[in-house]
Formats: C-alpha cells, structure tokens, sequence
C-alpha cells in the first residue's frame, strides 16, 4: 500500500458521484469473524461435528438436525462480542457524504448496519433476523441469543424459528438479486472488497458494471484483479483508514 495509490483511490472517490461497494467474508474478519474459504476460514478449521460446516449451513440438514445446526450458528455466527471495524465505518462515513450510494454485502453479520450504513443490500440475509418456518413470526436476535445451547421455537404456535439468511440449497431472493444488479449498474464506481470473488452467482453481478473506476481491496490475489484500475492486497481497514484521511 504505497501513498501514491492511496492518493489515486481518494481522487476517483472525489470525482464520483454514485459509488457502489461490494463486499465479503474478509470485511469483517478484522472485526473478529471468521471468513469462508482460507487457511483460517470455518471451512478449514472447525472439525468438531461429524459432518462439514458446508452441510451444517444446509437447507436440508437443517430441516434434519436443527439442534446441531444451531449449536455451529451460535458458536460462529451469533458473535455477540463482535463489532464494527474502520472499513464499515468509512463506508458509512462515505454514504451520509453522499458519495456511496449501496453496500451489497454476502456476509450475513450486520455490521454494516450497525456501523450505520442505510442502504445495505443482504444477498445471503442476516442473523439479525429470525422468524418462524410455520407462521412466519419474528423473532428478535436478542431473544435467541438468550436460547444458546437449544433449537429457538416460536411463542405463537410452537414452530422452529430459523435465521434469515440463505442456506445452502436454497436461493437467492429475486427483488434482493434485482436491487444488487441495478446498483452496480448505475455506479460510476465501483469497490471491491474482501472477497474472493469465488462465490457464486454473487460473483458474477459486478460484469454488471459500466462505469468508469474499479477498485479492489482483498488480502489475495482474485480473479478480478487483472480488471481492477486499483488493486489492495492489504488489510482493508487500513486502505479505508488511509484514504479517508485525504477525504
């Protein structure tokens, strides 16, 4: 991360006016949460159950076994202590600026929200929602939260109560796939940022964008980066730390 590119970053940010970023996993593992796929990720380090954290997040296996599913969700999803980090905080700072126009997200963590961005867009969902597979009830996070160590069921007529998020197995949300799309459409900018671009079809969403300055923050190389007009390979809270500091 030299200054000079960091100085370049800050210019496109000066001259845009519809800037859209597209984030991952390593957005918030400076806030503590575990990422996906690397050396570190969940995938790779957690062999305490007797089947893949892949199957654990699974529509069906869900369905078969709630009890283990929830115990993998409270010990590496509802991170109660987590908050945060300076890139969440820049992208809200950059928002009520009136430079970012959408964060569309595949973490499911919230942070971004709670860091005070308002226009999130959620492909995969988020833990700060629950409701009742059978009714349909809401459920606050807090509330299940309290439930740790048990299957949540609804108050109103018994049913497993399940996070908001997009399982394995099942689909994306159309209107959420819609939204995401024509945000990256319509940007003059685009960031990327702590993904490996390895997921899909969230991948593919950012060949949706025409406009004029690409800039890609990920700790590895990515398939996207021979695109890139800017490329990180740093930490990602310190390239938003650095180039705000020139807003």
């Amino acid at each position: 991360m030299t200054d000079e590119k960091i100085s370049a970053f800050a210019d496109m940010i000066r001259e845009s006016k519809n800037i859209v970023f597209f984030g991952g996993a390593g957005v918030s593992t400076e806030s503590g949460m575990k990422d996906y796929r690397s050396k570190d990720g969940l995938y790779n380090t957690v062999s305490r159950y007797s089947v893949p954290p892949e199957t654990i997040l699974s529509h069906s296996f869900f369905e078969r076994r709630p009890e283990i599913f929830y115990d993998f969700y409270y010990n590496y999803f509802l991170n109660t202590e987590a908050e945060p980090n300076r890139a969440h905080y820049a992208l809200a700072q950059l928002e009520k600026r009136g430079k970012l126009s959408a964060v569309i997200t595949q973490n499911i963590d919230g942070l971004h929200s709670r860091a005070g961005s308002e226009n999130v867009i959620e492909l995969h969902g988020t833990v700060l929602r629950h409701y009742c597979t059978v009714c349909g009830q809401e459920m606050p996070a807090d509330e299940v939260k309290a439930l740790r160590g048990s299957v949540p069921v609804c108050k109103k007529c018994g049913g497993t109560v399940r996070p908001d998020v997009v399982l394995y197995e099942e689909p994306l949300d159309p209107q959420v796939v819609r939204r995401a799309v024509g945000a990256i459409a319509a940007a003059d900018m685009l960031i990327i940022g702590g993904t490996s671009l390895a997921v899909y079809p969230a991948a593919d969403y950012i060949t949706y964008f025409r406009g004029k300055n690409t800039v890609l923050i990920n700790r590895d190389p990515t398939p996207y980066d021979s695109r890139a007009g800017l490329v990180f390979h740093d930490s990602i809270g310190g390239v938003f730390e650095s180039v705000m500091r020139l807003l």
